[in-house]
């Protein structure tokens, strides 16, 4: 009888173990799945400082009525989101309402993630939750009166918040609505590269037609030759979401470049052609930068003694050259960029002034910074030089203009 029972019992655990190790299989899973929707929605990006520890917030953005900072969202129970249910989370993600009925402002992007069905959005906080809590208390928005009013939200939300799901295109194929829906969902690709009315909505008339952010320029992505992606193939965008840079096309600067390193190249290579695929098919927008014309730059004069070119011989020729064709790595190439071609300079003095140092990046991919070893007037003339031996914009930057790029914070 004692040999019976002992049986019942192992047998007993034994399916008990079995469960459990089912259980903590289906548990692996989910929070996989969502580490992997959270690398596509880019939290961290928003929610981690330079300095500071992941998902524990506190990055500012500027606006013109103040500034908002990023919460925590570690699974700290004082501090982060650790007490919140599952239908607080959703309601946040999909409403823009979190716990206690706070309304947040459309700088969180819940506008995009509406389209994510509630399973993924539980799927992101499973994987939130598996991470360590920090103890780190929200810095206090600092908006002027009446956009300190959070109660407007519901008015705003309202006029501009559909709150509904993706619906699949039954006109398309599977690859072609999966992109839509990492652009349109996760990815809110628009939120930074559509322009924003007056109201701080999209303005769906201008749907990926590109937009200032955070003192740079987030380009126009729309399907447009010339001032789109319509030129690149979609191995140009899948090489762009994977390296970060696509030769005589476009690199990822400033903010994007923490798209690419947190982001996109963690998205397998099926979601980044789907992407690619989708947004080689958007409408096309005829506004923002154009690229740069190359034909004729073998051919275009130096001046010797222009500051701005002798500045460019000393730091710049050996890795770019003077047609613009690069030495050494693909990336290097200045010739069909946006970037020499913006009158604005934006993202061309973002990146002398900040460089591009990504850490995993080869170092033929890296670019140092400008800001300490040469002054004002001298950044305004190798600007200057660039735009004018790369572009076709003639524009002229000025000192002043160098000095108050100076002044715009990085992330």
């Amino acid at each position: 009888m004692s040999y019976f029972k002992n049986t019942l019992v192992l047998l007993g655990l034994s399916v008990i173990t079995g469960t459990a190790g089912a259980a903590t299989a289906s548990t692996d899973a989910l929070i996989a799945k969502g580490e992997y929707l959270t690398k596509a929605a880019d939290c961290v990006a928003c929610h981690t400082t330079k300095q500071g520890k992941a998902f524990a917030g506190g990055v500012e953005f500027e606006l013109p009525f103040g500034s908002l900072f990023s919460p925590n969202i570690t699974p700290d129970v004082d501090t982060g989101i650790g007490a919140w249910t599952d239908d607080d989370f959703v309601s946040a993600m999909q409403e823009g309402v979190g716990r206690d009925g706070k309304h947040y402002y459309p700088a969180f992007p819940y506008t995009s993630y509406t389209l994510m069905p509630k399973d993924e959005i539980l799927a992101i906080k499973a994987y939130l939750f598996s991470l360590a809590p920090v103890k780190q208390a929200p810095i206090e928005n600092s908006l002027s009166f009446p956009f300190n009013q959070r109660w407007g939200m519901f008015f705003w939300n309202a006029l501009f918040l559909d709150n509904q799901r993706y619906a699949p295109d039954s006109t398309r194929s599977v690859e072609w609505n999966r992109g839509a829906y990492l652009v349109q969902g996760p990815g809110h690709c628009g939120e930074c590269h559509t322009p924003r009315t007056l109201f701080q909505s999209l303005d769906s008339d201008q749907q990926l037609a590109g937009a200032p952010i955070q003192g740079w320029q987030a380009y126009n992505i729309s399907s447009d030759p010339v001032h789109g992606i319509g030129a690149w193939s979609t191995d140009d965008l899948t090489q762009y979401m994977a390296k970060g840079y696509a030769s005589g096309y476009g690199f990822a600067g400033g903010p994007m470049a923490d798209v690419v390193k947190h982001s996109l190249s963690q998205l397998t290579p099926e979601d980044q052609k789907a992407i690619a695929v989708y947004l080689k098919s958007t409408p096309a927008q005829t506004t923002g930068v154009a690229r740069a014309v190359t034909d004729d730059l073998s051919v275009r004069a130096v001046v010797a003694n222009d500051l701005g070119s002798k500045i460019f011989a000393e730091a710049c020729a050996a890795c770019h050259r003077w047609d613009g064709e690069g030495n050494q790595s693909p990336a290097a190439k200045l010739a069909g960029l946006k970037t020499v071609n913006d009158p604005s300079a934006a993202n061309l003095l973002g990146v002398l002034l900040n460089g591009h140092m990504n850490p995993g990046a080869p170092v033929d991919r890296r670019m140092p910074n400008f800001a300490t070893g040469y002054n004002d007037q001298e950044l305004a003339a190798v600007s200057s030089f660039v735009l004018k031996q790369f572009g076709q914009s003639g524009a002229v930057v000025t000192p002043e203009a160098v000095a108050e790029r100076r002044k715009v914070k990085s992330h």
